[in-house]
């Protein structure tokens, strides 16, 4: 079957619009950008975690011949200040530094080598301060102050609360306590920060950027440079990876400036992986303190937890990412009392920022752990207990929002509890090879989609009918690999009834397209796609408007779309998609709608005290299993097989589906077994892929991948975004297993040194 020819449908297998071009290397990343005359930008790191600047000296450098330019401080207009909500991240620092990724010069050079070389020339006299390595030391009554707020070191702390679990938790029959710690995660993706920008004769900054929000982009550079942001164009290529790490200013602000200085002249910057490891944003380390009581039979009554997230140097969006972590702490479960108090907290680490999972992920591990410990105090089946507290639609959630909207939690349990791989397990278990210690375990987790109240979640789209009768999709929400692009296609095909080759797809530029968010939040495809339907089926409606009149008829009322054009079903005449575009104006071949997501009228009490993000209407679900086998010599972990079922809605690609849900599972196992960014008094210790580790195919088990189909009657088709929630579920999964097989893991990740040090305890405590 020649699926290039076939229309474009929604629910089919289809292969991505932009396969093809990227295989064959067509399909330009912004990395791949090089132009005639470029020259190279470069930033000069601290090296330093937490230091007083004397001075900056630059004389050699600017000697060098082939630098254009080396710029501090004193050459940034503005605020200097780069972020999205806390405006408190310097372009260039001036007086002190605060982490070893810190800028403090920029050069402008003909070409690399040259720019390294005057790089290495420039003299910076630092003066070093304590440091401050650690949410413990932070948090001390005399630490050093990382920003000099009147709260310490505490960025922002905040306490959610429903019921009243001070009076619920000593009347329940068990009470369990624990506390868990989360790693620091580094993104990975293969294509690190980088962009080209140029200032034209016009005194219009035009930047290509490999970023997730570009329309964002506009106004931080502006705020930071004190540019007017009408006068900055940006172009947003398919992204080579970000999950996150591209949500926020990277080379952005840098490029900018330097464009400024160098008039005329295309500046490319790319940071090399150990540039992004060390300036590039982390996943938040937390620490998460747990107590849940609970009846006897099961029923959770009560949770406490204190939940504090490592911002690292600056805030980025750690507020908003300890807020999900607060409306996410007690899982999809009822719980009718809790309170989950939460700090986000300054240190000299690594910045920490947006991640897939973006808080969400950390406290999985935590709720998830409570689960396996109370199954087993309870000697009940894990998933039993978690399907007997599942939300179902109507309860309140954790933190006291009405599930009113989609709610597949307790049919992905039911999925999983009638799968092999689960009926099986102990067979499974008793087959275990000598030395070998085989376990299984599960994960129910949820996810909430979109940014929440407090901002418009909004999208634009824009379709057009080219004068060659093609239909061209303007999409403003960057594609950063998970496929949003395609699923564009996909829609206007459907309901245009036209065929992949009959399609355009334009990729997001602030010229071209229109403001229609970030991608993030699982909510690209959900929010443009209900704008690109209604965009769409006006342009549907236009088109059999005007073949009326071109044939005479009464109304647009007998048309039907068909490949390459229209038919009027009484008389059986058609009209080609190139006719009808050649008798209409131009601005009659556009169509344009806009969308903006819901938000629940429901305030959680505690929860007014956050600007943005909180809380959430509605929420894909998860229920994942994971076949694991401990080997009791060296301690490594071999996941076997893998099971997950997801509540995304209905699925639009099932092909795209199976690739977010087994990316995500990759990636969590990553998180659940190797990766941990390490430090050592906040200086980095795995600054590559040498000493940072990463699963290969060889480390991933087969992924098995169903959808739990629930109808979300808001979303486009009836799907919603599964983009964050699939990340959530493999390290409580596989801690899940372990805390089955006797080796209770609250430190992740389960390296070999920890799955031994768990081994011997285990040994001890039963010798």
């Amino acid at each position: 079957m020649n699926t290039s020819s076939s229309i474009q449908e929604i629910g089919r297998r289809s292969p991505r619009f932009d396969a093809l071009d990227k295989a064959l290397g067509k399909e330009k990343f912004a990395s791949d950008l090089y132009t005639e005359e470029m020259l190279w930008a470069g930033a000069l790191r601290s090296g330093i975690p937490h230091g007083k600047i004397r001075s900056v000296n630059t004389a050699r450098a600017e000697a060098l011949k082939g630098v254009h330019c080396v710029l501090t401080r004193k050459d940034v207009p503005g605020s200097n200040r780069q972020g999205f909500v806390y405006w408190d991240m310097p372009v260039l620092c001036g007086t002190k530094v605060r982490h070893a990724g810190d800028a403090i010069a920029l050069v402008v050079a003909e070409n690399r080598q040259i720019l390294a070389s005057a790089l290495e020339l420039i003299e910076v006299d630092i003066t070093p301060l304590p440091i401050v390595d650690s949410m413990d030391a932070a948090l001390e009554e005399k630490a050093p102050q990382v920003h000099g707020l009147e709260t310490g070191n505490v960025l922002k702390s905040a306490t959610i609360t429903k019921g009243d679990p001070g009076e619920a938790m000593p009347h329940c029959d068990i009470i369990l306590e624990e506390t868990f710690f989360s790693p620091v995660q580094e993104h990975a993706y293969i294509e690190t920060e980088n962009g080209v920008a140029r200032l034209d004769k016009e005194g219009i900054l035009h930047l290509t950027v490999s970023t997730q929000a570009p329309f964002r982009d506009r106004f931080e550079i502006a705020r930071a440079l004190g540019l007017d942001h009408n006068k900055i164009h940006i172009i947003n290529p398919y992204l080579g990876g970000a999950f996150g790490g591209k949500d926020g200013a990277t080379v952005q602000c840098l490029l900018a400036l330097a464009a400024m200085h160098v008039k005329g002249r295309s500046i490319k910057m790319w940071w090399d992986r150990k540039e992004s490891m060390l300036a590039g944003y982390k996943r938040h380390g937390a620490r998460m303190h747990y107590k849940l009581g609970a009846q006897k039979d099961g029923t959770l009554v009560a949770l406490q937890c204190q939940l504090d997230y490592d911002t690292g140097a600056y805030a980025h969006l750690g507020v908003e990412i300890m807020a999900l972590g607060l409306e996410h702490a007690g899982g999809p479960y009822r719980i009718a009392n809790m309170e989950s108090k939460g700090r986000c907290i300054y240190t000299n680490n690594p910045i920490a920022g947006a991640f897939r999972g973006f808080g969400v992920a950390q406290v999985c591990f935590a709720f998830e752990g409570m689960m396996d410990r109370l199954a087993a105090k309870l000697a009940m089946d894990p998933l039993m207990l978690r399907l007997k507290n599942a939300l179902v639609r109507g309860d309140r959630n954790c933190a006291g929002v009405t599930m009113t909207h989609s709610t597949g939690m307790e049919e992905c349990l039911l999925r999983l509890s009638d799968h092999s791989l689960w009926k099986t397990r102990k067979k499974w278990i008793a087959a275990a090879p000598p030395f070998k210690r085989r376990c299984v375990g599960i994960s129910a987790v949820f996810n909430g989609m979109g940014y929440g109240r407090g901002l418009a979640d909004y999208a634009i789209a824009k379709v057009k009918l080219t004068p060659s009768g093609l239909i061209r999709v303007y999409n403003g929400v960057s594609d950063m690999g998970q496929g949003n692009a395609s699923t564009f296609v996909q829609i206007a095909g459907e309901i245009l009834c036209q065929r992949r080759e009959t399609m355009e797809l334009i990729q997001p530029d602030t010229d071209r397209t229109h403001p229609s968010g970030s991608a993030t939040a699982g909510r690209t495809t959900y929010t443009y796609g209900k704008a690109l339907i209604k965009a769409c089926e006006a342009m549907r409606d236009k088109l059999f408007n005007r073949a009326a009149l071109m044939l005479l008829v009464d109304d647009g009322s007998g048309f039907a779309m068909i490949p390459g054009g229209v038919r009027h079903l009484p008389s059986g005449r058609d009209l080609s998609l190139a006719d009808l575009a050649g008798m209409m104006m131009p601005d009659d071949r556009i169509s344009m709608a806009e969308y903006l997501m819901p938000t629940t009228p429901e305030m959680p009490k505690g929860g007014e005290t956050f600007k943005l993000g909180f809380p959430h209407l509605i929420y894909p679900f998860a229920a994942h299993c994971a076949r694991v086998e401990v080997d009791e010599l060296t301690g490594e972990i071999i996941v076997h097989d893998y099971l997950a079922f997801t509540d995304g809605g209905r699925v639009l690609n099932p092909q795209v589906f199976e690739q977010q849900v087994q990316g995500a599972v990759a990636q969590g196992l990553g998180y659940a077994l190797f990766e941990e960014v390490k430090t050592h008094e906040a200086m980095l210790v795995t600054k590559d892929f040498s000493t940072y580790i990463l699963p290969t195919s060889l480390d991933l088990p087969d992924i098995e991948s169903h959808a739990v189909e629930t109808i979300e009657h808001s979303g486009p088709f009836g799907m919603k975004g599964i983009g964050e929630v699939g990340m959530n579920a493999p390290l409580p999964a596989v801690a899940s297993a372990m805390a089955h097989a006797g080796l209770p893991m609250n430190h992740a990740p389960f390296t070999p040194e920890r799955v031994l040090a768990a081994l011997d305890r285990h040994q001890k405590d039963t010798s």
